[in-house]
């Protein structure tokens, strides 16, 4: 029960890059000279965004795998 409520980071982080990498491909239509410059805060989101999915992944299988 634990380790699933965990996995709900996953679904936090699917969402999150959906919304980002969405926001940004609408910005960069809308002004495609700027686009270039959105591009390191565009991978500074993802990679938090990534590492807070992945940090919940960590937790279910610590979850479901150490016995205390």
């Amino acid at each position: 029960m634990g380790a699933g409520l965990a996995m709900t980071g996953m679904i936090g982080a699917g969402a999150g890059l959906g919304i980002l990498f969405g926001n940004y491909l609408q910005a960069a239509m809308r002004n495609p000279s700027a686009a270039a410059g959105e591009r390191p805060m565009l991978l500074l989101g993802f990679a938090v965004t990534e590492a807070l999915g992945i940090f919940s992944l960590v937790v279910a299988l610590i979850i479901l795998f150490v016995k205390v």
